[in-house]
């Protein structure tokens, strides 16, 4: 079945979207604190993100006294939604605001279907000019159509990221949504920890935060819709710790790039957008930086990728493995 489905990706730039982009920000901002606020810590942060689903992004499940709720965002209809486990239930629309405005009405639409504040950090993280949530009140505008469009591309991009993380049989994270930086990310793991992170921290972050990111060796991609230093949007790559000779690595398509003050591989949503088969792009942008990165980094290919033989044969239609896609010997 194509990933591409039936219709063709949609377009996203950064300067006709950014205002609409900032908003959203700043609201997935406020919802992932209460996620990450009243959830355990689980490695690397993953209890913090945000999922994709079909019309937008959601928490998942967010425990609460003795129930739980969920915070939905809908960039279909335009409307953020709460359920709860006792039957209760809240929708907002979404629409030109103030953050503050947005910070209060689910603050308050939590209080009463019983869930207590939170008591959220207030400054958002990961932005150059940090503005506390309630102190925010310019009125922001809010473009449906091009809500919809970055829902879309999460959604296409998830899928591929999706498809691309059944091939690997080691540790790796969830296809996740993070809120600070606004990606969709996805990582690998080889199982060994990582040297001490020496690195720099993004603004209004703790680096503590890096150092429970980057404990492990990784081997990470994502999506992100760019910001004002860097206005388009595009999908990277990138290893943590890098290994030798990472930079002159071939990868592939032709469009993609290494980024050295950025330490990735660059390849812009519009080459994948306008591809032929944007998917098949995609995937190979993937598999190829990936192949590059494990294989300088001597990762063990073969027990991370190499299905488990059993006595089973033939294996039953649609549970077999796709193994490893291509591997290519280290030099």
């Amino acid at each position: 079945m194509s990933l591409n489905e039936l219709e063709p990706w949609p377009p996203l730039q950064y300067e006709v979207s950014k205002d609409t982009l900032h908003l959203v920000h700043m609201w997935t901002q406020i919802v992932g604190k209460i996620r990450l606020t009243l959830t355990p810590l689980v490695n690397h942060w993953w209890n913090s993100t945000l999922m994709v689903t079909p019309r937008g992004l959601t928490t998942g499940v967010v425990p609460s006294g003795g129930g739980a709720f969920a915070i939905d965002f809908d960039f279909v209809a335009h409307e953020l939604s709460i359920v709860t486990s006792d039957g209760g239930g809240a929708t907002l629309p979404l629409r030109s605001m103030s953050i503050a405005q947005f910070y209060r009405e689910v603050l308050d639409a939590l209080a009463g279907l019983g869930v207590p504040d939170p008591h959220i950090n207030l400054v958002p993280n990961e932005v150059a000019v940090a503005v506390p949530f309630p102190e925010d009140v310019e009125n922001r505008p809010y473009d449906g159509d091009l809500a919809r469009q970055f829902a879309e591309t999460l959604l296409k991009s998830h899928v591929v990221f999706d498809r691309f993380r059944s091939g690997f049989l080691g540790k790796a994270s969830p296809v996740q949504f993070f809120w600070g930086s606004f990606d969709l990310a996805s990582a690998r793991f080889s199982g060994k920890r990582a040297p001490a992170y020496a690195g720099g921290k993004p603004p209004n972050v703790d680096v503590h935060v890096m150092h429970e990111a980057y404990s492990h060796e990784l081997i990470a991609a994502g999506f992100w819709p760019g910001n004002a230093d860097v206005p388009r949007a595009e999908f990277y790559a990138y290893a943590m710790p890098a290994p030798d000779g990472l930079a002159a690595a071939t990868i592939r398509p032709e469009a993609a790039e290494w980024n050295a003050a950025r330490g990735e591989f660059l390849l812009s949503y519009d080459a994948v957008r306008t591809s032929a088969d944007p998917a098949a792009t995609l995937l190979d942008f993937l598999q190829s930086t990936y192949d590059a990165a494990a294989n300088l980094g001597r990762w063990d290919r073969v027990l991370l990728e190499e299905p488990v033989k059993c006595d089973c044969d033939p294996i039953p239609a649609g549970m077999g493995r796709p193994g490893r896609s291509r591997l290519v010997e280290a030099g």
